[in-house]
């Protein structure tokens, strides 16, 4: 019976880290979101310029940005794996805004072991990416970005990878509660890995591309600004299709819920949907916002979910 037990539990790990890794494609961890008002509402806020606004899903919002606003974000994740976000972002007036940001990642305490399968030493992996997005209101209703991404990671020792990629998008303001958002990301992204460092000349260069991603989304605001929905679609270069939701509601101007699912795929290898939940508890201290914004994230194939908080301020 222990046998059967252990079995299973290295079959979810296996499954839970393929999951991890979206089918391989590499800067997976620059695709599970950012901060927790996104990850709860399941990534959906392509076409949201309400609240606190964030470039990462589109370069085009940083224009419609009302207050400055500071954020840092830590995530609690099963298999030693680590996930946290920093960001900033303020108006330019009249019509512009700037966005800055950056996501590090990585797994810890990974069990190195020698050809007879006694332990070594702990190994770790990392990858960070650092962002700054610009956008501008071209007219009223009207908004485009563009948003300039540094990667840099670690994947074993001194076999590390740096590389540049772009981020472009639109979002326009149809009605006073109808928007709608696009964006196209990771434009020019890649790993290049040379193991020569450490195998001499049998060592060699390899690329792995980040996939393409095309996304467009619609949001709308509940009437009296009681809260949002949205919806959103996106299709990559790796062949997948995926439908995302979101809602907000506001309980109280000092306390609002969340809900969304993410990665609704309906190819044949799909990975499993990720229902999400959270909330925000904020007050407002003369022209000071502080924020404590929580989500829950349920992630198929892991034996933990996903639980990530956020402190932020509004001036």
């Amino acid at each position: 019976m222990n046998k059967i037990v252990q079995i299973g539990v290295l079959i979810i790990i296996v499954l839970s880290l393929c999951n991890a890794q979206l089918a391989g494609e590499a800067g997976s961890f620059a695709r599970m979101g950012f901060g927790a008002r996104g990850i709860g509402m399941g990534n959906a806020l392509t076409a949201i310029s309400a609240g606190d606004i964030n470039t990462y899903y589109n370069p085009a919002l940083a224009s419609l940005a009302e207050h400055r606003t500071t954020a840092a974000t830590f995530s609690i994740l099963s298999f030693d794996r680590y996930l946290n976000f920093l960001s900033y972002t303020q108006s330019l007036k009249p019509r512009a805004g700037i966005s800055a940001g950056l996501i590090n990642a990585g797994v810890r305490t990974i069990d190195g072991r020698d050809s007879d399968g006694e332990h070594t030493e702990d190994y770790s992996t990392f990858e960070n990416q650092f962002f700054l997005s610009f956008a501008n209101r071209v007219e009223d209703p009207v908004s485009i970005g563009v948003t300039i991404k540094l990667y840099y990671s670690k994947l074993f020792d001194e076999v590390t990878s740096t590389t540049v990629g772009f981020d472009v998008g639109g979002y326009v303001q149809l009605t006073d509660q109808l928007s709608v958002g696009a964006a196209v990301q990771d434009l020019n992204s890649k790993y290049r890995w040379d193991t020569k460092s450490i195998y001499g000349e049998n060592g060699k260069s390899t690329d792995n591309k980040f996939p393409n991603l095309r996304r467009v989304g619609l949001a709308y605001q509940l009437p009296g600004n009681s809260g949002v929905i949205s919806v959103e679609f996106e299709n990559s270069s790796a062949g997948t299709n995926v439908v995302r939701f979101g809602t907000e509601y506001n309980l109280h101007q000092n306390f609002m819920v969340r809900g969304g699912v993410d990665r609704w795929d309906f190819s044949d290898d799909a990975t499993g949907a990720k229902p999400s939940f959270g909330f925000t508890i904020k007050n407002s201290f003369n022209s000071i916002i502080p924020a404590l914004d929580y989500a829950f994230v349920v992630e198929p194939f892991s034996s933990h979910g996903m639980h990530i908080i956020t402190l932020s301020t509004a001036f």
